[in-house]
């Protein structure tokens, strides 16, 4: 599908869901414009139908008409500037302050009742996605951009996560099949069987209340450490969120008293490699493979910690 025909089916979907298909809105007497005028004037007290046209986006005409069916249904006032009488002002009448009240709790009432069946994650989920549609149609920064960066342990769900992620990305960008996410989910899964706080974490990045990425720090020896299963989401990248996770590995093993980190990569993950690079990590092996069901050449990482 492609993205227009995705916009237009989300649109039809939406719409309907919300019921402004129907001739009432909130099985009211009134259309979606006529609430829209008597929620921009029920918020800015008073208001000029210029500026109502300019801020919905409306035809003249079309408002003017509009005003003129709120009017004379007693909801809307319009009365001269007191600084200047070629200026009318336009504001809601007591019924008109009454009838948006009404339309106003119906609303919150609906929203509230379509998004019963959703937990605390799937509002966070849905209001982020809306928010990022805002964001990106106003032509803002999206908020989950703006949001504050978070580097935590990893949660309840989030293992299980982590796993269903690398697997989709890596199908989704590389091609690699179900092997290489059997592969993540063994890797997982020894992590916790033989977890050691002292000298083995997970570092999962959060932005927004969602999950946009992880790495994990794991004892391979005495003194050395391997660092795994990096990852940031495609919506996230390009903000540096991989190259902090990859710092906190390293601070990390130092910490804990090892005295080298090595990872194991393949020459296809470019931005990976990128990233390791420029923490100092230095290539000291390469071996082609068939893995995944691809034809690959693996690397070999190795970064000197100090003593």
């Amino acid at each position: 599908m492609s993205a227009v025909a995705a916009v237009r089916a989300f649109n039809r979907f939406y719409t309907q869901k919300i019921g402004v298909l129907e001739e009432g809105l909130l099985h009211s007497r009134y259309s979606l414009p006529e609430v829209r005028v008597l929620w921009e004037l029920a918020h800015r007290g008073v208001a000029t139908a210029k500026e109502l046209r300019q801020d919905l986006a409306l035809d003249a005409g079309y408002l003017s008409r509009l005003l003129t069916a709120l009017e004379g249904r007693h909801l809307v006032t319009r009365k001269p500037a007191p600084d200047d009488k070629r200026r009318v002002l336009l504001s809601l009448s007591a019924r008109g302050k009454r009838v948006f009240h009404d339309l106003d709790v119906r609303s919150a009432e609906e929203i509230e009742r379509l998004m019963r069946p959703l937990d605390a994650a799937g509002r966070r989920s849905l209001v982020g996605s809306m928010q990022t549609i805002e964001a990106l149609l106003a032509g803002d920064k999206p908020e989950t951009e703006a949001a504050p960066l978070v580097i935590r342990d990893p949660r309840a769900g989030d293992l299980g996560w982590i796993v269903h992620r690398h697997g989709v990305l890596y199908a989704e960008e590389y091609g690699w099949d179900a092997r290489f996410e059997a592969l993540v989910a063994e890797i997982v899964a020894g992590f916790v069987k033989t977890y050691d706080r002292a000298r083995e974490r997970c570092f999962v990045a959060e932005r927004a209340g969602a999950v946009v990425g992880s790495v994990f720090c794991v004892a391979q020896a005495k003194t050395v450490a391997k660092l795994r299963l990096l990852y940031v989401e495609p919506s996230a990248r390009g903000h540096g969120i991989g190259r902090r996770l990859v710092d906190e590995c390293i601070r990390f093993a130092r910490a804990a008293g090892y005295r080298r980190m090595e990872l194991w990569t393949n020459s296809v993950l470019v931005d990976a490699r990128r990233i390791y690079e420029r923490a100092g990590f230095v290539l000291v092996g390469e071996e082609p493979h068939a893995s995944f069901g691809k034809a690959l050449t693996a690397q070999t990482f190795r970064l000197d910690l100090g003593a």
